[in-house]
C-alpha cells in the first residue's frame, strides 16, 4: 500500500508546515499528544500512522513508521494538531525498500507521547507470533482491527486485519506488545488475482494484509546507530 494523497487537507498541512521554524522551534509547553496509531502528515502531502514512539539510547524522542511515506528529510506534523506545526523531521527512510520503514525525530517541546490511543497500549516490544495467532493493527483510516496470522511471506507475516490507505506505518500488536508495523495488504497472490479491499475493521472478507516483525527492523536502526538506535517504547 502506497501513501494516502490527501488533496481536502494538503494545503492546510503545507499552511502549518510553512509557518513552522522546524522540529527545533521552542513551545511553552509540549501541546501534541502522540502515540501508536496517531494520524501523522508529511511536506510531500502524505498521511500514514505513527507505528510507536519512544526514546532512543541517546535520551531523543523518536518514531516510527513505514519507509514509503516519507523521504529522509521529510518534514513531520501531526494530523490531528496540524496548527501546532513541523513537529519532527524524517532522521531516516528506506522509502520502501528493503524493510520499509522510517525512523522520525520528534520534538520534545511540542510533543507530549503517550502509550495507549484509543484501544491500542503499546507497553514493550514482542517476537514474532505465529500463524493462528491474533493480532491487532491501528491506524488512521481504518482504527483498530484485529485477524488471525496467516503465516509468513517473503520476510513479512501475512495475516487478515484491515488496511486501508493512510494505516500504513500503524502498530501491530498482541496484548500490549508491539509485535509488527503494519505495511499495506496483498493484492495479489502468486497467479490469483484478489484484490478485495476492506470496508472496515469489522469486515473480515478482503485481501490479507501484511506487516514487517518490528523485532528486525529495531536490529538494523542498533545496527546503524544513530537516531533511533536503542528504542525504547514510552
Amino acid at each position: 500500500m502506497r501513501f494516502l494523497r490527501m488533496a481536502a487537507v494538503a494545503a492546510a498541512i503545507a499552511g502549518a508546515l510553512t509557518a513552522s521554524t522546524g522540529a527545533g522551534s521552542v513551545s511553552a509547553e509540549p501541546s501534541v499528544v502522540l502515540g501508536a496509531g496517531s494520524g501523522i502528515v508529511f511536506d510531500n502531502d502524505a498521511g500514514c500512522s505513527l507505528t510507536a514512539i519512544g526514546h532512543d539510547n541517546a535520551g531523543r524522542l523518536v518514531g516510527l513508521t513505514a519507509g514509503h511515506c516519507a523521504p529522509t528529510g521529510a518534514r513531520v506534523a501531526a494530523e490531528q494538531a496540524l496548527d501546532a506545526g513541523v513537529i519532527g523531521t524524517v532522521a531516516f527512510s528506506d522509502d520502501g525498500a528493503y524493510l520499509d520503514f522510517a525512523v522520525l525525530q520528534l520534538d520534545a517541546s511540542k510533543v507530549i507521547p503517550t502509550r495507549t490511543i484509543g484501544e491500542t497500549t503499546v507497553a514493550g516490544i514482542g517476537g514474532l507470533p505465529g500463524a493462528g495467532t491474533t493480532v491487532c493493527s491501528d491506524g488512521r483510516t481504518t482504527g483498530r482491527s484485529c485477524g488471525v496470522v496467516w503465516g509468513e511471506l517473503e520476510g513479512t507475516s501475512i495475516n487478515q486485519y484491515c488496511s486501508q490507505p493512510g494505516d500504513s506505518g500503524g502498530p501491530v500488536v498482541v496484548g500490549d506488545q508491539l509485535v509488527g508495523m503494519n505495511q499495506g495488504r496483498l493484492t495479489g497472490l502468486g497467479p490469483i488475482d484478489f484484490n478485495v479491499p476492506c470496508t472496515g475493521g469489522v469486515n473480515p472478507i478482503h485481501s490479507p494484509a501484511y506487516f514487517q516483525p518490528i523485532q528486525v527492523i529495531l536490529d538494523v536502526v542498533n545496527r546503524a546507530g544513530g537516531v533511533g538506535a536503542g528504542f525504547q517504547p514510552i
